[in-house]
């Protein structure tokens, strides 16, 4: 159990600096870019560095997500299910970082990999001297908005994976607590992620328009979650 558990983490660590540092790239480095970019250079990049670095990213989500389910699976029946599991601050810390991984896997494989596969599409068919596609548009704004979500879901996760071995949220852990911070991360998490896919602009999207904005709300959430945890156990 040790060997696997081990190699599984191991796995686990490979994807995801795969997948999270290209998360960053995306947003810290890529988009600020193609704002200021002349599009001969953009449109270049599109067609050439952007299918590569999404095949990355996306199979680097997979790999963490799929190593992440099986060390989850694993500790859950060593620390004798999910009665024993979720009397932990290991148990808790660890779901909530898994639900925010899981959440951001889900995004890309079913929001940002699609959407982004029409910008390509489109952006190769205008090069070949053909029009855009009229979706184009409209996909690349839901791309860019489940990206940047994935951004700011990235900051609370990572603190909530760090925490499950290294840091204790709570010593005692009643009924009553457990249902309470399941419901409230169930509601401010779905909040955000529901954010993230309906509607294309407004006050709750201003936050993912800038790199400050979606740094400020992933630690804002991060203190949000925190403070929950705090507060009901």
């Amino acid at each position: 159990m040790e060997t696997y558990l081990f190699t599984l983490r191991w796995i686990h660590f490979l994807a995801g600096v795969t997948w999270i540092g290209l998360l960053y790239y995306f947003n810290l480095v890529q988009t600020p870019f193609f704002a200021k970019a002349e599009a001969p250079v953009k449109n270049g990049m599109i067609q050439k560095l952007v299918p590569d670095a999404l095949g990355w990213f996306r199979w680097g989500a997979m790999f963490t997500f799929l190593s992440g389910i099986l060390m989850y699976m694993a500790k859950l029946h060593q620390l004798g299910g999910g009665s024993g599991f979720f009397n932990t601050s290991y148990g808790w810390a660890i779901t909530t970082g898994g639900l925010l991984g899981t959440l951001m896997f889900l995004n890309v494989w079913l929001v940002i990999w699609p959407k982004q596969k029409i910008v390509i599409a489109s952006t190769t068919q205008v090069a070949q001297g053909g029009q855009a596609l009229p979706t184009a548009a409209a996909a690349g704004r839901r791309a860019a908005l489940s990206s940047r979500t994935n951004f700011v879901f990235s900051i609370p996760m990572l603190f909530f994976m760090g925490a499950a071995s290294h840091f204790t949220l709570f010593y005692d852990a009643s009924e009553g607590c457990k249902w309470g911070i399941a419901f409230f991360l169930a509601v401010v998490i779905g909040a955000l992620e529901l954010n993230s896919l309906i509607g294309s602009q407004g006050p709750t999207k201003k936050p993912l328009d800038s790199v400050k904005g979606a740094i400020t709300a992933g630690f804002a959430l991060t203190a949000v979650l925190f403070i929950l945890f705090k507060l009901l156990f």
